[in-house]
């Protein structure tokens, strides 16, 4: 005999998640809801949802890695519930902390002996990295004040404008007065000598961008380190040097090992480079690495024993996941110099075929230098009917997203485009994001202007002599005595 029974509709086992009521009814937003739901659902409605996202690989705008290889991600995967904070637990996560922060020191140049240890930290990006290096930066300030019995109270960092956001939340955070080097036409990086000029005796540090957000040009180290060694050999200040090196460190050592800016420079005491951009880890792993452990404040670090050793800690946050670190590990024993010099020239030529490509459309102005983090920005030559800012929304109907944006002051009128090349951008996708932006161009040209018409030029005057100045004034006055006699005035 068979047995059989009705299904009841709470038993979803034998149902698609697309025939259940799940898929039907609106969950709340903003509120838990009252009742649990299948994880089967659970996972489709928030897939679902998130396909609405734009496609990672295609998002032009970001430095940040969106692509490692299966390999990796498997360990990544296998580490995503370690707490990297845990190093009792986790010994050998912290020790694969410690080799990457070597290695990145070395890669810097950082004057280290044959058996002695690099001073740095792993960090959940540049932001939290400038952050630490800033206080470090603000300690030693302090510290020196107090010594020599003069007021501690009002530090000071110099920067470009260009800066990214997260120096100045450091200002403003921790209390600092930001001093910004102003931009100008055709030279959107912090000029040296300018910075300089604005240095005095409470500057804690001047920071220096090697790869700007804005256009990837590295700013000159080497200058201002020269002109700083001059300055403080007359003042006695001894005022610092950071670098952020947060676009350009993984790309420097590799196409320009020439270029000097990094511990090669004297006043260089800590640089900052995130690996989750040209590092080439996922989001959520950045570096801080100083010169010797004089640089970093001893009051700043907390140390922890496990196993019997000391493990000094300095970071802003407490919990943070381990697969990063695992992976930045992974990348630079994966693929060494060699790899990551091959992925750096390959990024650059796929950067010079997509700055070519504009060239000959002739439509646009470069912004962007060959020399520098390998991305393109660039502005429209002819702005009188459309702007950048139609050509970033246009590239979007064909998948792409392409960042416009005005320079900072006093640059502000100058909008660009620009397009970061990453590892997993091939030629192949550079030479298709032209042809859409020639298909775009084409489609603006028969749209109409969305641009408010140009305001009418004031009429030209021509300014009077001195002689006809004063003949109008002698014909204005003769004018005046006319009519008071005609009115009968006495």
């Amino acid at each position: 005999m068979v047995l059989s029974k009705a299904v009841s509709e709470s038993d979803m086992s034998v149902h698609s998640t697309f025939a259940s009521r799940y898929v039907r009814s609106s969950l709340p937003r903003y509120r838990m809801s009252e009742n649990s739901i299948p994880k089967e659902a659970a996972y489709q409605i928030i897939n679902d949802e998130l396909m609405l996202d734009g496609n990672p690989r295609l998002n032009l705008a970001s430095f940040v890695t969106t692509w490692m290889e299966p390999e990796c991600d498997k360990l990544i995967m296998a580490a995503i519930n370690k707490n990297y904070v845990d190093m009792d637990e986790y010994p050998v996560t912290t020790e694969l902390q410690n080799r990457c922060v070597n290695m990145i020191a070395h890669l810097f140049n950082a004057p280290l002996g044959e058996s002695e240890t690099a001073v740095g930290v792993g960090t959940v990006g540049s932001s939290e990295a400038i952050m630490l290096a800033g206080l470090a930066f603000k300690r030693r300030w302090q510290n020196k004040r107090k010594a020599e019995g003069k007021p501690f109270d009002k530090p000071n960092i110099v920067t470009g404008a260009n800066v990214q956001v997260c120096w100045e939340k450091f200002a403003r955070y921790f209390e600092v007065e930001l001093r910004e080097v102003k931009l100008r036409d055709g030279y959107y990086v912090m000029d040296p000598e300018k910075a300089v000029e604005m240095v005095d005796e409470n500057t804690i540090c001047v920071a220096a961008i090697l790869g700007s957000t804005l256009n990837g040009e590295f700013e000159d180290v080497k200058l201002l380190n020269d002109l700083l060694e001059v300055k403080n050999g007359e003042t006695g200040w001894g005022t610092p040097i950071h670098v952020d090196a947060a676009s350009g460190g993984f790309i420097a050592p590799f196409l320009y090992p020439e270029l000097e800016w990094d511990f090669r420079l004297p006043w260089v005491k800590s640089i900052n480079v995130s690996g989750h951009k040209y590092g080439l880890v996922y989001a959520g792993i950045g570096w801080c690495i100083w010169r010797n452990k004089e640089d970093l404040p001893e009051e700043l670090i907390f140390h922890i024993n496990y196993l019997g050793a000391d493990q000094p800690t300095f970071t802003l946050n407490f919990s943070k996941g381990s697969s990063q670190v695992i992976a930045q590990y992974y990348q630079l024993i994966r693929h060494g110099f060699e790899g990551y010099r091959n992925i750096m020239e390959n990024c650059h030529e796929n950067a010079m075929v997509l700055k070519e490509g504009l060239e000959r459309t002739g439509r646009f102005d470069i912004v962007s230098k060959d020399e520098g983090v390998p991305l393109v920005a660039f502005s429209l030559k002819d702005r009188s009917r459309h702007d950048e800012f139609e050509i970033s929304d246009m590239l979007r109907r064909f998948g792409w997203i392409v960042p416009a944006y005005t320079m900072p002051p006093d640059a502000q009128h100058i909008t660009v485009l620009r397009v970061v090349i990453r590892e997993e951008f091939s030629r192949t996708l550079a030479e298709r994001l032209v042809l859409d932006i020639e298909k775009v161009m084409y489609q603006l040209d028969a749209l109409p202007s969305r641009l408010p018409p140009p305001l009418p030029a004031a009429p030209l005057v021509r300014k009077k002599s001195e002689l006809e100045t004063q003949r109008s004034v002698t014909e204005a006055w003769k004018k005046f005595v006319l009519a008071k006699k005609t009115n009968g005035v006495c």
